[in-house]
């Protein structure tokens, strides 16, 4: 009689230890959960609404000015896409002495933050308030899957990756994907876009040969199309390749 009670209990306490890991569901994937764990924590903008002067408006970090013909017109010279804003770096520019090193030597953390796009964050260094006469340089944080608007400058950019990550790349009428360390060459007035493909942020730096940051917001993502959905997924399974390979 006491080897079949043991024996019933042992059966169950085996069942009820099935029926707990049935209700407590799957775990999540350990890829998934490093991979989420290892974002670092997404930066935050210092100009919030509440920053804007009578007649301006601020989001995302950034003054929002209407379209104006000089920016169409401009525009107009090089694709077919509408403007539907220009933005810029809030607040009043206030430039340094360029006495002390402080002038000189800054920190991530000096500089303005801006939101562009979702999961998209610009440390911006905009060379007319910090001493520059032609140059501002953007370092970004942009997270798994995020991206810019398009969007268009009237001068030159550069973008540089350090790391062998993976950016879809939206330029003209061109979609491609490139793998980092790279250098991308931008001419003046042609709309672009980037998104980044990786599973860790992307730290791309955006070079341009001015001291102001501006650009124009257009009326089109190009990474919502099923070209650029297939071209991703392609690129996320290793498929992808570089221009030129």
């Amino acid at each position: 009689m006491r080897i079949q009670r043991s024996r019933e209990i042992v059966a169950a306490l085996g069942l009820a230890i099935v029926v707990m890991g049935c209700a407590r569901g799957p775990d999540p994937a350990p890829a998934a959960v490093k991979a989420k764990a290892a974002l670092p924590p997404e930066p935050v903008v210092n100009h919030p609404p509440s920053d804007a002067q009578p007649g301006q408006k601020i989001e995302h970090g950034e003054l929002i000015l209407a379209a104006d013909d000089a920016h169409r017109q401009l525009n107009a010279q090089h694709h077919s896409y509408k403007v539907l804003e220009t933005r810029r770096v809030p607040g009043p520019v206030q430039k340094p002495a360029m006495k002390d090193v402080r002038d000189f030597a800054l920190a991530k953390g000096d500089l303005d933050v801006i939101n562009p796009g979702p999961g998209e964050y610009v440390h911006v260094m905009e060379g007319q308030r910090h001493g520059y006469e032609n140059l501002t340089i953007g370092i970004t944080y942009t997270a798994p899957g995020g991206a810019p608007p398009m969007h268009s400058h009237k001068g030159e950019e550069s973008h540089v990756l350090l790391k062998g990550q993976k950016v879809l790349y939206a330029l003209g009428d061109k979609i491609f994907v490139k793998e980092g360390p790279y250098i991308v060459n931008i001419p003046p007035g042609v709309p672009h876009s980037f998104q980044n493909l990786d599973t860790e942020v992307a730290e791309l730096v955006v070079i341009f040969p001015t001291n102001v940051w501006e650009y124009d917001v257009l009326d089109y993502f190009p990474f919502s199309t099923p070209e650029a959905k297939a071209m991703a997924e392609e690129a996320r399974r290793g498929k992808g390749q570089s221009p030129g390979k």
